[in-house]
C-alpha cells in the first residue's frame, strides 16, 4: 500500500512500504546527530517508531525542552546499567542539582573512585553504541519483569494506573520504564559527566541554554540541604515515589498527607519568622523565588507567624511596580520580558521602599495583568517599630532597596523542590509543578489560556536562570513551598485545561507531556486543602488576597 509521508519544512514523498525515523532521514543522506526524537502527526515518538499510512512527521533535537528530556531520560538508563555494572548497586534519582540530577546509592556515601568507575562505565556505552530496543509489553509481563530486576515500586505503578501494553526500552538484557520516548542507541548521549557530591553524584547533561556543551557545574550548598532534608522526611512518611503515594490515598489517608504536608509548611515558616524576630535591627524582609514559588501566600503567612512572634508587618507587593505594556522590555525573540528586572519600574520602588522606611506615606500602584496598565491604590504607612515585607521574583537582587543596609534585611527564597517522583530512576521536575501551578492560575485570575501560559513557560525558565537563580544562595533562610500532595489536586484542575490544547498547537506535546505525568498521580479533590494553603493561591479559595 502507498502512503505519503509530509516532513514540515521539507516537502512530502510516497512509499510502498513501512518506515521509521533513521529511514526518513537517510532518504536525504541525513544522519541524526542530535535528532533524538521525532513527531508523528504531532506526537512525540521515538526515531524507531514505524509509520505505514499518510502521516505528517517533524524531528525533535536537543534544542527544545522536549528533545532534552528524551537525551535526559537516555542518560538516566545508562547510568542505572552503569551503577548495577560498576558498583553491583541500583541507584535513586533524587531532584534537578546545578543543570543536572542529584542521584544517591541508598545507604551509602560514595566515593570518588566510584563515582569516576560509573563514569567510564557510561563512557565506554557511549562508545560502543548499543541499540535501544523498544519493547511493548503486556502490563503482567512488564510488572514480572521489573519485580525479578528489583523495581517493585515500578511494577506496583504499573499496577496503580492499569497501563496495558506498556511500552519499554532494553539495552542488553535489561528493561527499563522512563514515561517517554528514549533515542536510538547509546551512542546519541555522548555529551555528559558525572561528579562525586557527597553523599552523592550529580550526573550533568546539556541545556536548552547550553546545547553544545556542559554549563558551569555550580551546586547551591542551601538549595542542596534543603533538598536533602525534604528526601528524608518523604522517606520517613514512606512516599518518595508516586507508588507510596497512590498506596496512601488507596488506605484512605489522604486527608492524613494534606494536614501533615501544611503542618510541615506552618513549623518551617514559625522557624523562619523566629530568625526574623530574633535578628537585631531588621526592617525589612524580601521574599524572591521563580514563577508558580507561592511568594504571595508565604508573605501572608509569614506576616501572621511574625505577629505570633511579637512583630508587626506591612506588605508591598514588587508585580504592582510592574512597567506599563508598552513599555515592557523584549526578549531575542521579540517577545515581551516579563522574568527581567527591567520590567520593574526600579526608581518607583526604590523610592517607596526609602520613603516606608522614613515612617512616612506611599501612594500605592495596582497593576492590572489583564490590560496591562497600572493604576493608583491605596496609601500605605509603615508605623515605628514594623517591618516591611517585600515579595517578587527579584527580591534576593540587589538592586532592590540598594539604600537599605544588608544588616536591616531578612532575605528568603522560596520554590516548590519536588521530593515525590515517579519511581526511583524517573523524578518529577521542580519546574513542572510550578507550570502547572501557573497554568491553573493565569486560567483562574487573569482569563489566560493554557496555550498562551505555555508558549510563554520556555521564556519564563530562561529568565528564572538568568535573573532570579543566581541570587538563590544570598538569601538568609530557603523554604521548599512543594506539598507531597499537590499533584493530586491540581490534576483535576489542569488536565482539562491541557486537553483543550488542539493538535495543531505548537505546544501540543508540551501538553501531551504533562498530561502523561499527571496520569501518575492519584487524584486528590480540593476540599481538606486549607484555606491559607499556598495551594490556595492558584486553585483559588485562599483566605489571603492572591
Amino acid at each position: 500500500m502507498v502512503f505519503t509521508v509530509t516532513e514540515e519544512g521539507n516537502g512530502s514523498f510516497q512509499s510502498d512500504g513501512p518506515l521509521n525515523g533513521i529511514d526518513v532521514l537517510s532518504r536525504d543522506g541525513r544522519k541524526p546527530g542530535n535528532i533524538v526524537a521525532w513527531r508523528v502527526n504531532r506526537y512525540l515518538r521515538p526515531l524507531c517508531w514505524e509509520v505505514s499510512e499518510d502521516c505528517t512527521v517533524s524531528f525533535v533535537d536537543t534544542s527544545c525542552f522536549e528533545g532534552k528530556e528524551v537525551y535526559r531520560r537516555t542518560l538516566t538508563f545508562l547510568l542505572v546499567l552503569a551503577c548495577r555494572n560498576a558498583l553491583g548497586r541500583e541507584v535513586l534519582v533524587r531532584h534537578s542539582l546545578s543543570d543536572g540530577y542529584y542521584c544517591e546509592i541508598p545507604g551509602e556515601t560514595l566515593t570518588g573512585e566510584q563515582v569516576e568507575a560509573v563514569r567510564q562505565e557510561m563512557g565506554e556505552l557511549v562508545k560502543a553504541d548499543r541499540p535501544i530496543v523498544r519493547e511493548v509489553l503486556s502490563l503482567d509481563r512488564a510488572r514480572t519483569l521489573f519485580e525479578a530486576q528489583g523495581n517493585r515500586e515500578k511494577a506496583e505503578l504499573l499496577r496503580w494506573i492499569g497501563i496495558d501494553p506498556v511500552e519499554t526500552y532494553r539495552i542488553g538484557d535489561r528493561n527499563g520504564f522512563f514515561y517517554g520516548p528514549l533515542t536510538q542507541s547509546t551512542g546519541a548521549v555522548a555529551v555528559f559527566d558525572l561528579v562525586l557530591h557527597s553523599p552523592g553524584m550529580v550526573l550533568r547533561f546539556p541545556t536548552v541554554a547550553s546545547p553544545a556543551g556542559l554549563p558551569p557545574f555550580q551546586p547551591p550548598k542551601q538549595l542542596s540541604e534543603v533538598f536533602l532534608e525534604y528526601a528524608g522526611w518523604l522517606d520517613i512518611l514512606g512516599i518518595s515515589t508516586m507508588e507510596g503515594l497512590h498506596r496512601a490515598v488507596a488506605q484512605g489517608r489522604g486527608t492524613e498527607l494534606v494536614l501533615i504536608s501544611e503542618a510541615l509548611h506552618s513549623q518551617r515558616l514559625n522557624r523562619i519568622a523566629e530568625s526574623v524576630a530574633y535578628r537585631q535591627n531588621c526592617r525589612m524582609v524580601c521574599i524572591a523565588g521563580p514563577s508558580g514559588s507561592g511568594k504571595t501566600t508565604t508573605a501572608h503567612r509569614l506576616s501572621i507567624q511574625l505577629a505570633v512572634c511579637g512583630k508587626r508587618t506591612k506588605i508591598l507587593f514588587m508585580d504592582d511596580y510592574f512597567l506599563e505594556r508598552s513599555k515592557t522590555p523584549r526578549d531575542a525573540e521579540g517577545n515581551y520580558d516579563f522574568e527581567a528586572i527591567e520590567a520593574l519600574d526600579l526608581e518607583l520602588l526604590n523610592s517607596h521602599i526609602e520613603t516606608l522606611l522614613e515612617g512616612r506615606s506611599v501612594r500605592l500602584p495596582r497593576f492590572d495583568f489583564l490590560n496591562g496598565t497600572r493604576e493608583s491604590g491605596p496609601d500605605l504607612l509603615l508605623e515605628p517599630g514594623e517591618i516591611l515585607i517585600i515579595e517578587g521574583i527579584h527580591g534576593l537582587n540587589d538592586q532592590v532597596g540598594p539604600g537599605v543596609p544588608d544588616s536591616e534585611k531578612f532575605l528568603l527564597y522560596l520554590s516548590p523542590l519536588t521530593g515525590v517522583n515517579l519511581d526511583r530512576h524517573n523524578r518529577t521536575s521542580t519546574t513542572d509543578n510550578r507550570l502547572l501551578r501557573r497554568l491553573v492560575r493565569d486560567y483562574r485570575t487573569r482569563g489566560k489560556k493554557p496555550e498562551a501560559t505555555l508558549l510563554q513557560w520556555p521564556s519564563v525558565v530562561r529568565g528564572a536562570a538568568r535573573h532570579i537563580f543566581p541570587y538563590q544562595e544570598r538569601a538568609d533562610a530557603m523554604f521548599n513551598s512543594a506539598l507531597v500532595y499537590e499533584l493530586s489536586v491540581l490534576k483535576g484542575y489542569a488536565e482539562p485545561l491541557l486537553r483543550r490544547i488542539r493538535e495543531e498547537s505548537p505546544v501540543f506535546g508540551e501538553a501531551q507531556r504533562l498530561l502523561d505525568l499527571l496520569r501518575y498521580a492519584p487524584f486528590l479533590p480540593a476540599e481538606d486543602v486549607p484555606n491559607n494553603s499556598i495551594l490556595r493561591e492558584f486553585i483559588g479559595g485562599s483566605c489571603f488576597k492572591v
